[in-house]
């Protein structure tokens, strides 16, 4: 009977433990579960801007001299002066080079010489053929001794114009030995020294001048872009900038001046050549540049950085920064990149706020913690956090209390 009693005993105490545990005055409770607010996303924004995109092809081109001339002799001496100094900008007529023009001085004067002794004989036979002529009426001269001596006369005639055409050679002679410059241009390497004899048959270069101003610009296409050049080419002159090596630094801007006239069959490219006026010299002949000719230019297009715009599997998309600094994943129509920049042809306008970098953590509404760029929360999200974590703090202590 006790044994029994004391069985009982022991099962009341344990239902009684139980009851208190499940409906005490929370000693024991757990208390809620603590909530835990997600973390914002660290990114950095730019702005879709409108901007007037060039439409550009690009080549490889080469700096080429409008005009380039080996200088050489055109008659025989010995070189006797030096006019100019290597690399000296020089104009048409300059002297750059005499050769000993004694010899051609002497000639020339021997030829004067010689036309003087003619143009005299001349002038007695004429003033004998008057005389013939005025005794010839009378029977005091014959008529044969009258066509002898006009015969006279036009010998001596022609031997005027042979003098005279002597001189003319002579005196050119002359004028040759001063070497002169046959254009405007940029004296290079003085190719030959004073003392040295040189011969007009020989074809010994002197020096070569230059023309810089302006130049050309000589670069090849594909033939594919031929149809689209030639129609652009049809609506009115076409512009061509001049890059560096680098692809960014715009060293001049030029005009479209020849589109040539067959497909170079070996390498299915087709040559062109641009005209630039060059006055600042930053085109140097023999340069390789980064030849752009622009097409067209597409008025107000929508643009970001290139790296803004995301690839998915419904196509391209971009994250827009709404109000409230929550993510928006948009999809985009991409018309074209270049130069760093996508234009946007459709799912963006000009002004809206988009994530830049960062975005491969980026979800759709989740909230976004701007470094940088306009509307950024740093501040508002670190102040957040911080009371989020006092608060979840607090909850966790309660049941302590």
């Amino acid at each position: 009977m006790k044994r029994r009693t004391v069985l009982i005993g022991i099962a009341a105490l344990a239902i009684a433990g139980a009851l208190g545990w499940r409906y005490g005055p929370g000693l024991m409770s757990p208390g809620p579960p603590a909530v835990h607010a997600a973390a914002a996303v660290p990114v950095t924004a730019g702005v879709a801007e409108a901007q007037d995109i060039p439409i550009y092809i690009q080549g490889l081109g080469t700096v080429q001299a409008f005009n380039t001339v080996n200088v050489r002799s055109r008659v025989d001496g010995q070189i006797t002066k030096v006019f100019f100094k290597e690399g000296q900008d020089v104009k048409t007529g300059d002297p750059l080079f005499q050769i000993d023009p004694r010899p051609f001085q002497a000639a020339l004067d021997q030829a004067k010489a010689n036309k003087a002794k003619d143009q005299a004989s001349l002038q007695g036979a004429q003033l004998d053929l008057q005389r013939y002529s005025k005794l010839l009426p009378s029977g005091f001269q014959t008529q044969q001794q009258y066509d002898q001596q006009k015969a006279t006369v036009g010998q001596f005639q022609g031997a005027v114009q042979a003098d005279q055409a002597q001189i003319d050679t002579t005196q050119l002679n002359l004028d040759y030995a001063t070497v002169r410059s046959p254009i405007d241009g940029r004296t290079g390497q003085r190719l030959i020294d004073i003392g040295n004899y040189v011969q007009g048959t020989q074809n010994t270069n002197l020096v070569t001048v230059t023309q810089l101003k302006p130049v050309y610009v000589s670069f090849t296409l594909p033939q594919t872009e031929l149809d689209p050049v030639r129609q652009a080419n049809q609506n009115g002159e076409l512009a061509v900038d001049a890059y560096g090596q680098d692809n960014k630094t715009l060293l001049s801007q030029g005009k479209l001046t020849l589109i040539d006239n067959q497909v170079d069959v070996a390498t299915g490219t087709f040559h062109l050549r641009a005209t630039f006026d060059n006055n600042d010299l930053r085109l140097w002949p023999g340069e390789f540049v980064n030849a752009r000719l622009v097409l067209s230019t597409k008025k107000n297009a929508v643009t970001v950085p290139a790296e803004t715009v995301m690839q998915g599997p419904d196509g391209a998309y971009v994250y827009v920064i709404k109000p409230d600094d929550t993510a928006e994943r948009r999809a985009v129509t991409v018309a074209m990149t270049q130069e760093g920049r996508a234009v946007i042809g459709k799912g963006l306008a000009a002004g809206e706020h988009v994530v830049v970098e960062g975005q491969y953590r980026v979800t759709q509404g989740g909230k976004l913690q701007i470094r940088g760029g306009p509307g950024s929360n740093t501040d508002n999200v670190a102040q957040g956090s911080t009371q989020t974590t006092n608060q979840v703090a607090g909850s966790a202590s309660e049941p302590t209390q």
